[in-house]
């Protein structure tokens, strides 16, 4: 039954999340923190993490590493099949029939309407990630972290993989 779980967590998640990974994060953190409890809050926020300092689509890294986890080498494989698998179903059946209606004022709307909700979506996990920074390091230490992976980041250009690295080792150092 865990392949189920696993399998339909990730086709459901990505069936669901239009607009690519940043929208398909907060409902993969539902049904892996939520819905399933496979993870606690800050373990998908470290899985989070550390997706986003490898290259590629951070949700197939996500499901490759919570797919097998949970169900090995097999809950691995289903869990990046169902990844990608919504979007690929998709893609082949409505291929066609976007490009017929491409400049369609409906779709350009539809557009318009999907961005907002996925900002909400990025500002509620971003909210979710820091209250829970708050709770378990305190505020010092949350601001320490987010205004030096700033600095980091923004004005000395440092690549984004290096910062986590640098955090990890901070905080397996200090915590």
């Amino acid at each position: 039954m865990i392949y189920w779980h696993i399998f339909w967590a990730f086709f459901s998640t990505n069936m669901l999340g239009y607009g690519g990974g940043p929208a398909t994060i907060p409902l993969i953190q539902n049904e892996v923190v939520n819905r399933y409890g496979w993870l606690t809050l800050q373990q998908f926020n470290e899985v989070l993490a550390m997706g986003n300092a490898l290259p590629g689509p951070i949700a197939t890294k996500m499901a490759g590493y919570i797919g097998y986890m949970q169900g090995g080498i097999l809950g691995s494989f289903l869990a990046v099949f169902a990844t990608v698998a919504p979007s690929l179903i998709l893609m082949i059946a409505l291929m066609g029939l976007l490009y017929k209606f491409r400049n369609s004022p409906r779709v350009k709307r539809m557009t318009l309407y999907v961005k907002p909700t996925i900002a909400v979506l990025l500002g509620l996990m971003a909210y979710q990630a820091f209250h829970d920074s708050y709770l378990k390091i305190g505020m010092l230490q949350m601001l320490f972290l987010a205004v030096g992976s700033y600095v980091l980041m923004e004005r000395m250009k440092v690549h984004p993989a290096l910062v986590v690295a640098v955090t990890l080792l901070y905080g397996a150092i200090n915590f």
